[in-house]
C-alpha cells in the first residue's frame, strides 16, 4: 500500500472533499459563494478534510498556503456534459504535473461499459503503474455507463466495477451507493484490498445525508468523497462535522440529526 494513501486518511478512513463537478456539470452546480474555490478550499481545511480533489488547473491556483494543511487528489480526466455518444474521460494531466502540484494522490474516471472502457482501462493501467514509482496513490472514479449498461446502479455492475478497479491497481475505488446494504458489502468484497469509498451524490436532505454515511460506513466503506451535499449548504461546516462523528467517533444518524435540529 502506497506511503501517501495513509496521508489521504486517518485511521484507514477518508473523508474527501470533492470539487471537481466544475468540469463535469457545468456552473450549474454554483452560487455566487462556491464558485469560488477558495471558499471550498476554506472548507476543506476547516473540515478536517482527509484530502481535497480538484483539477490540475484549480490545485495550481488556489492550493497554497495553510490550505496544504489538506492533502491534495488531482484529477487527471475529466469530460463535460456536452458530449454526446457513449461517455469517455482521456487524460489531461500527467502524474508528473500532479506530484510537481503537491499532490498526494491521482484520480481518473473510468466508464464501465462504455464502448471506450478498453482506452480508459488502458490509460488508467499506465497511470497506476506511473503513480506508483513517484509514491502516489491511483484512485480511480468508477462508474458503470454507456450503451452497454441497463442499470447503472444494479449490484452486478457496481461490483464488477470494484472489482475491475482493483485488478487494475487501484488503492482507492469510488462507486456510487445504490442503497442496497447487502449489495454494497458485496461491492467491498469485490474491491478486496482496494479501499472502496462512496460518491456523496447529487444534494439531499441533511437527515438524508446522513444516514447515506452512516450506511456506507455498516456495509463495510472506508469512507466518503463528497462534494455537492456540504459545499451546496448553507451550513457546510456544521454537516462535516456530523459526518466526523459518524465516520470516526462511530455516531449513529440518529444522534446528529437530534443533535442538529
Amino acid at each position: 500500500m502506497m506511503d501517501n494513501l495513509h496521508s489521504i486518511s486517518r485511521d484507514d478512513t477518508y473523508m474527501i472533499l470533492a470539487y471537481d463537478q466544475g468540469f463535469e456539470h457545468g456552473p450549474t452546480d454554483f452560487d455566487d459563494s462556491n464558485v469560488d474555490p477558495y471558499y471550498v478550499f476554506d472548507i476543506a481545511r476547516h473540515g478536517k478534510y482527509t484530502a481535497i480533489a480538484c483539477q490540475p488547473g484549480i490545485a495550481e491556483k488556489y492550493w497554497h498556503g495553510d490550505y496544504k494543511d489538506t492533502p491534495l487528489l488531482v484529477k487527471l480526466n475529466g469530460k463535460t456534459k456536452l458530449q454526446s455518444g457513449d461517455p469517455v474521460s482521456k487524460q489531461h494531466c500527467s502524474v508528473r504535473r500532479a506530484q510537481e502540484l503537491g499532490a498526494s494522490a491521482v484520480g481518473y474516471t473510468i466508464y464501465l461499459g462504455s464502448d471506450h472502457q478498453q482506452t480508459m482501462f488502458q490509460e488508467f493501467g499506465n497511470i497506476v503503474e506511473r503513480a506508483h514509482e513517484m509514491g502516489l496513490a491511483a484512485v480511480c472514479w468508477m462508474y458503470p455507463r454507456g450503451s452497454n449498461i441497463e442499470d447503472e446502479l444494479a449490484t452486478d455492475n457496481i461490483a464488477y466495477g470494484a472489482r475491475i478497479a482493483h485488478e487494475l491497481g487501484a488503492d482507492i475505488v469510488k462507486v456510487k451507493d445504490n442503497g442496497d446494504q447487502p449489495g454494497m458489502h458485496w461491492a467491498v468484497r469485490n474491491a478486496a484490498q482496494t479501499d472502496l469509498v462512496v460518491a456523496g451524490g447529487s444534494k439531499t436532505d441533511q437527515e438524508t445525508f446522513f444516514h447515506n454515511v452512516e450506511r456506507a460506513a455498516n456495509f463495510g466503506a472506508s469512507g466518503i468523497a463528497v462534494g455537492r451535499n456540504i459545499w451546496q449548504s448553507d451550513k457546510p461546516l456544521k454537516l462535516t462535522a456530523g459526518v466526523r462523528r459518524i465516520l470516526f467517533d462511530d455516531m449513529q444518524a440518529e444522534e446528529i440529526v437530534d443533535v442538529m435540529t
